[in-house]
């Protein structure tokens, strides 16, 4: 949880006015290479967005995170647990629709379980999400589904000079998308508690 992006990540979206719950998978804690088991991933989500919750009572929630972190936090969505109840919506910063070089659309099928407001935010090079298969589950998820394309951004959203922008302009453009998204997903609210993982 203390990788560059999120660190920097957390610092943009406090500047827009949503605060940030950061956690790690137990993998990662143990500096182990491969993931733990889905229950065990979509336990940690569920622990993670009880205690947002708990910890900030008054302010909505939207849940989410990195890679991993967001497909496990939809996976748990998906069973519309009881400690989603104050969740508003799930972000997606870089939702892995396949792995890289193997695409496919398995990965997304849980999302039509999904009942919450879902925002990706997907860059044009991300090896782990083709658009041409992400755009489409998008449109059949209508409403519900906000896709936001970044230009020139790959799946840890580094962006090619010709893009004209910056990587520390890209964070900050992701973190005032979320909050532009929020005010949407959440009418009468500007502040959110946002859990996110990096993979």
């Amino acid at each position: 949880m203390q990788h560059p992006f999120l660190a920097r990540l957390s610092l943009e979206l406090a500047a827009v006015g949503i605060a940030t719950l950061r956690y790690q998978f137990p993998y990662i804690e143990q500096r182990r290479r491969v993931p733990d088991s889905p229950e065990i991933l979509t336990s940690v989500v569920r622990a993670a967005v009880l205690t947002a919750s708990e910890v900030s009572p008054e302010l909505p929630v939207l849940a989410g995170g990195k890679s991993i972190g967001g497909r496990m936090t939809s996976q748990a969505a998906a069973a519309n647990p009881p400690e989603f109840t104050k969740v508003k919506g799930l972000v997606f910063f870089g939702f892995p629709l396949h792995p890289p070089g193997r695409p496919g659309t398995k990965r997304a099928e849980h999302l039509a379980q999904v009942a919450l407001p879902m925002l990706f935010l997907q860059g044009t090079r991300d090896q782990f999400a083709e658009l041409n298969l992400l755009r489409p589950i998008c449109a059949s998820l209508r409403s519900r589904a906000t896709l936001r394309e970044i230009e020139t951004a790959d799946h840890s959203f580094h962006v090619l000079k010709s893009s004209g922008k910056t990587d520390a302009e890209v964070l900050r453009e992701l973190a005032q998308s979320v909050f532009a998204w929020a005010g949407r997903a959440s009418p009468g609210n500007s502040t959110s508690s946002l859990g996110a993982r990096k993979d």
